[in-house]
Order: C-alpha cells, then structure tokens, then sequence
C-alpha cells in the first residue's frame, strides 16, 4: 500500500489529497458538505474514474445526514444527480451512484438514521473493493510483463486514480513486488500534466524507475525499439472494447500499432459500459481553456487564441492488444469476451448483497 493515500472517510468527514497541488505541495483538504465534495470532483483536487466514484459514493453518504427531507425520494434522487453532473465520462461515477441508490432503495422506509448508516456502510464498502480490485487486475495484468521490460503509460492510472494501488500501476507495481526487472516511461500528460506531476511522484517514492517525456517523444522511444509494452488505465469501456482515457492515449495506441509494441488497458469491470455499443456513443468532457492556455498559473498562449481542450478520446478495440481486469484478461472478440466478465463480476457482487448491472453513465442516469 502507497504511503500516501488519496481519500478517506474519517468521522463524517471526507478527507482528500489536493491532486492539483503535487508533486511540490502534498496537502490534505477535509470536507464536511455534500457540496464542496462535488466541487472538488469538478475542480480535480480528485481525478481518476475509479476515485471519482468514490468520492461520489462518499460525498452521497454525507449529503445524507445533512439534507433535512432525505427519506423523501426526490430528494435523494437530485443528491444524486449532482453528484451525476460533475464528470461526465467517467462511467465509474454512475456505478457507484447506483450502488447508493440501491443501498437507498434498501433502507428508505426505515427512517433517517437507517439510511444514513446504510449509505456510509455503502460508501465504504465501495472504497475497500476498490483496491481489493485494483491489486487482482495488477496480479492479472503482471502476467502479460516480461521479465525485463520498459513500460510506458500515459495520464495517472496508480493510487492518486483510485482508493489505492492502481490500475494500470497496478500492474506496473504487482510486477515490481514480483522481482520483475522494469522501468517507466511517462508522458507528461498535457495539458494538466498528470504524467509529470502525478504518475512520476508516485513511480519516484515507490524507487521503481522512472524517465519523464514529453508527449510528442512517444513515438521517438518506440521506434527506437525501446518500449516493450504499453499499459494505460481508462475511464470508460463500450461494449466492444472501445477505450475512453486521457486526450493522447488514442495517439499512443497509433504508434504502438504502427511499431507492433503491445497496447494493455487496465480496465476495472465496474468502468466497462456494457450499455454503450462503442466508443462514439461515449461522451467526451470538454474542459475550461485555461488548462491549456496556462500551465501553473503562467499565461503561456496569447491572448484572444481559440482553444479546444477535449479531456478525453477514444482508442478503437482494434488497436487494444488485452483489457485486464479483476476478474481476468479480455482479448478480441471484445464483444464477446467483456461480457463474460462482466457477468462474472456481478455474480460475485451479487453473491455480496451488491446489484449486478452496469449503468449507462448518461446524465439522466439518476
């Protein structure tokens, strides 16, 4: 386990790491309304699907005990949708939001304290699975590393992403703690540079070793020959196997496919969108333009430019060589495989009291 942790619920209070303050700063902010843990999904003080819907998770259970008419469904249900609001393409934040609801369904005619208690219990049972899950897709994904191998990711997938451990440094730390002699290298992530500040400050106090590049060296190092395997996360799987993740990762994917270096997403079963048919139908957040019009608060574009700051795009199945998950390692047909995952995830939620469906993710999810 890191020793850092990125968020956590501590006597009715969620306590998150400031993502946006790293690697220089490491400060831990605690929120005590529903609303200010919304703000701070929107702002990225926390990022990262998995983690997302954490905080979602827990930022329902405190909204809980603080609205006055929470047994009144309608109530509940527009707690839910501003939660619903704050990260449209991370479909981890839907299936954790129907998590809620279902624990809600559970208990509503059992009066205020019930559901208070239920949904904290809820809450927390999602933060623990979480990186129960993560540490199963890094034993899973391990196996495809080789023994001697360079690594390259892109965006921030590790502990930061999630409850703790990681996805796609998940795999990355399961084959280090393996004895596996391998070494990163990490895009920086433009425009809010998560490879440089996140994935790097992560890699660096593990002591795993780390290069940083830039974003356009990528396909510099590859056709050298001195990448042996790609391994990104993602925020949100379709059913045949397209992947949402960081603005880039489609790029990446390219040049993987162009100098036949293995393309790996680690892809927890709760992000795979089984409702979405393919990756168009994935709706791609559209962030403020001054992430990229500044970099740490220094205007470094001129004034009056036009700016398109896609967060997020969509790499085709065709070019995913595996999707590792929790409940094992999906290859093509996607269509085929994803589902029988799925299927067995939820059974095994199931067999814990969990609903077993995935939801779409739309905003009228709620």
């Amino acid at each position: 386990m890191s020793e850092f942790f990125t968020i956590r619920w501590q006597d009715g209070v969620v306590v998150m790491l400031d993502q946006r303050l790293l690697p220089t700063r490491e400060v831990y902010r605690s929120y005590r309304h529903y609303q200010d843990v919304a703000r701070a999904i929107t702002e990225m003080v926390i990022r990262g699907a998995p983690a997302i819907g954490v905080a979602a998770a827990m930022g329902i259970a405190l909204g809980a005990r603080q609205l006055p008419r929470i047994t009144d469904t309608a109530e509940f249900a527009q707690l839910c949708q501003r939660f619903a609001a704050t990260r449209p393409t991370a479909v981890n934040l839907f299936w954790a939001i129907e998590r809620m609801q279902h624990a809600y369904t559970q208990v509503r005619a059992c009066g205020r304290e019930a559901i208070c208690d239920r949904l904290t219990q809820e809450a927390l049972a999602i933060y623990e699975e979480d990186i129960a899950t993560n540490r199963r897709i890094g034993q899973y994904g391990a196996t495809l590393i080789p023994q001697k191998a360079t690594i390259l990711t892109h965006c921030n997938a590790g502990a930061l992403a999630t409850a703790g451990y990681g996805t796609a440094l998940g795999v990355v730390r399961a084959a280090w703690e393996q004895g596996k002699k391998i070494s990163v290298v990490v895009p920086e992530t433009r425009p809010f540079l998560q490879g440089a500040r996140l994935t790097a400050w992560e890699l660096v106090k593990e002591g795993i070793p780390t290069t940083l590049v830039t974003d356009s060296m990528v396909g510099y190092f590859m056709q050298k020959g001195e990448i042996d395997c790609v391994v990104v996360g993602t925020d949100r799987t379709a059913a045949n196997g397209d992947v949402a993740n960081k603005i880039g990762t489609y790029t990446t994917a390219v040049l993987a496919a162009r100098h036949r270096v293995p393309f790996y997403v680690a892809a927890p079963t709760s992000s795979i969108d089984l409702r979405c048919p393919t990756g168009a139908q994935i709706p791609i957040e559209e962030r403020g333009t001054r992430e990229v019009t500044h970099i740490l608060g220094q205007q470094i574009a001129p004034i009056g430019v036009r700016v398109a700051n896609p967060a997020f795009d969509v790499t085709p199945h065709a070019l995913v060589d595996a999707i590792i998950t929790e409940q094992g390692i999906a290859r093509a047909p996607f269509g085929r495989s994803l589902p029988l995952l799925v299927k067995k995830g939820a059974k095994e939620g199931q067999s814990l009291g969990r609903p077993g469906t995935q939801q779409s993710g739309r905003r009228k999810a709620v």
